[in-house]
C-alpha cells in the first residue's frame, strides 16, 4: 500500500465511529427528548454499547475503576496507528510527532473546557500531580494539605518532599457522608494555617466515588492564599464539568480511565501563573522557553496511544457525554438504592445524586473486604476490588457502559446471600 494510501486509511478511521454506523439508526433518532433518560433509553442501545466490547466470559466486570476497558473502534485504529508510526519510523517521529501531539491536545482541551496553553499529555494521573510536588518551589517549613482517602503514589511523593525540603504535612479525613458542601470546605479550611502552600484535593475520591465541591474548596483556599492540586483521575470522561471553572491551579487525570484511551495516557492542567515556577519532572533544554512545553519532555514513548485520544474522543462524543454520564450514575443507583437499607449492608458512598457517579464502595459486616473480593469472585463469579483502610472498608464497584440490569441484579443477590442473617 502507497503510504499516500495509507495516511487517508488512518484518517479515515478518525471520521466516525462504527459500531453503530456512520449514520444513526432509526430507533436513536427518534429518541428526541429522551435522549438523556437512561430509563427511557431502550436497553437496545445499551445492548449495541456491549457489543463493542470484548468481554471476559469467566466473570461478571465490576472494576472498570481500574483503567476502562478500550472499545473495538478504539482499539482497531491503534492498531493502525502503530501500524503508521511503525511504517513511518524515525520520519514521523522526526517530524510531524509534536504537530499531531498538539492536535491531540487541541481536541482534549475542547472536552476538558480549558485552554491549550494549559494542558499537556502525560502518562497517568500519579505522573502529572507527581510533576507538581516534586517540581513545586518548597522551602522548609512550608506546609502542605492532604486527605488519608488521596491516592497512595501522591501521598508517597509528599513524604519525599517532606523528607527532601523539610515540608510539613497536614492530613484530613474526609467523611464518607458529609451532611453538606460546608463541611468539606471547613474540614480543608481548618487544616489550613499562614505556612500552607498547597492543598491536594480529589475530584472524585477513587476509593468511594465521592465527588467533592472543587469549586468551593478552590475559592476558599485562595482567598487565603493558598494554591490548589486536584486529582481527577476518574473524571475525565466520566462526568461533566469544565476545568476552567473549578479555578483550580493544576488538574491531573488520566485518560485511560473513564474517556477509554488505551493505556499510558493522561493529562495535566498548570494555570498561567504557575509554568514558569514548576521544576519540569524531565529537564528540558535551556532553549525551550515556550510555555507548558517545558513541562512535557517525556523521552522516547509509545505515540502511537497518544494518537487514538482523537478516536476515544469521537467514541465519547457519540455516546454522548449527558447520555453517558446519567447512565453511569443510573446504574449505580440501580444496585445501591436496593441494598441501602439491608441490615449488615454499609454502603460508604453518598447517597445525594450529585455526590457521586458510576463509582460505589460497599461492605458487609463480619466479613473483611479481601474475604469479600475473594467470594465474589469464587462463589459468584464477580470481579471487584477490596478497599481496607482510610475509614473505608469494603469493595469497589464500577460498572461501566457495557454493563447490564442483569449483572447487576446477579451482584444484588450475591451480596443478599453473603449478609448475616
Amino acid at each position: 500500500m502507497e503510504k499516500r494510501t495509507f495516511l487517508k486509511t488512518i484518517s479515515a478511521l478518525g471520521a466516525g465511529l462504527p459500531f453503530i454506523g456512520f449514520k444513526s439508526p432509526d430507533w436513536f433518532d427518534d429518541l428526541g427528548s429522551k435522549n438523556n433518560d437512561p430509563e427511557l433509553l431502550p436497553e437496545d442501545f445499551w445492548q449495541k454499547v456491549r457489543n463493542d466490547y470484548d468481554l471476559k466470559p469467566d466473570y461478571i466486570h465490576l472494576e472498570s475503576g481500574y483503567y476502562n476497558m478500550i472499545p473495538k473502534p478504539t482499539f482497531d485504529a491503534l492498531i493502525e496507528h502503530i501500524r503508521m508510526v511503525n511504517l513511518e519510523n524515525s520520519y514521523y517521529m522526526r517530524t510531524v510527532q509534536w504537530e499531531n501531539k498538539d492536535r491531540m491536545v487541541a481536541k482534549l482541551a475542547d472536552v476538558v473546557g480549558c485552554s491549550t496553553k494549559n494542558l499537556i499529555i502525560t502518562r497517568n494521573t500519579t505522573e502529572s500531580l507527581d510533576m507538581v510536588i516534586k517540581g513545586f518551589p518548597w522551602k522548609e517549613g512550608d506546609e502542605a494539605v492532604y486527605a488519608l482517602q488521596d491516592y497512595g503514589s501522591m501521598q508517597d511523593m509528599f513524604e519525599q518532599v517532606a523528607k527532601q525540603h523539610g515540608v510539613i504535612l497536614k492530613k484530613v479525613s474526609v467523611p464518607n457522608h458529609p451532611k453538606d458542601d460546608d463541611e468539606i470546605v471547613d474540614l480543608y479550611a481548618n487544616a489550613i494555617t499562614s505556612k500552607t502552600k498547597l492543598v491536594m484535593v480529589c475530584h472524585m475520591i477513587n476509593i468511594t466515588g465521592q465527588i467533592l465541591p472543587i469549586k468551593k474548596i478552590c475559592d476558599m483556599a485562595h482567598a487565603k492564599g493558598v494554591q490548589v492540586m486536584v486529582d481527577g483521575a476518574h473524571c475525565i470522561g466520566h462526568f461533566e464539568f469544565k476545568i476552567d471553572d473549578l479555578s483550580c491551579d493544576y488538574y491531573g487525570s488520566s485518560l485511560h480511565k473513564w474517556l477509554a484511551v488505551p493505556l499510558g495516557t493522561g493529562l495535566l492542567y498548570v494555570r498561567d501563573e504557575h509554568i514558569e515556577t514548576l521544576w519540569p519532572l524531565f529537564a528540558e533544554h535551556e532553549s525551550a522557553t515556550y510555555g507548558i512545553r517545558r513541562l512535557n519532555h517525556t523521552g522516547t514513548i509509545p505515540v502511537y496511544h497518544d494518537l487514538s485520544i482523537e478516536n476515544a474522543i469521537e467514541y465519547y462524543q457519540m455516546l454522548g457525554p449527558k447520555r453517558k454520564e446519567e447512565r453511569l450514575r443510573y446504574l449505580q443507583r440501580y444496585w445501591t438504592d436496593r441494598v441501602r437499607n439491608i441490615p449488615g449492608i454499609t454502603v460508604n458512598t453518598p447517597l445525594e445524586p450529585h455526590r457521586s457517579c458510576a463509582i460505589a464502595n460497599v461492605g458487609i459486616e463480619g466479613i473483611n473486604p479481601g474475604e469479600m473480593a475473594a467470594r465474589l469472585l469464587e462463589e459468584y463469579k464477580i470481579w471487584t476490588v477490596a478497599i481496607d483502610g482510610a475509614n473505608v472498608h469494603g469493595c469497589r464497584i464500577t460498572p461501566n457502559v457495557f454493563t447490564t440490569m442483569e449483572e447487576l441484579d446477579q451482584f444484588v443477590e450475591a451480596l443478599k446471600s453473603l449478609t448475616p442473617n
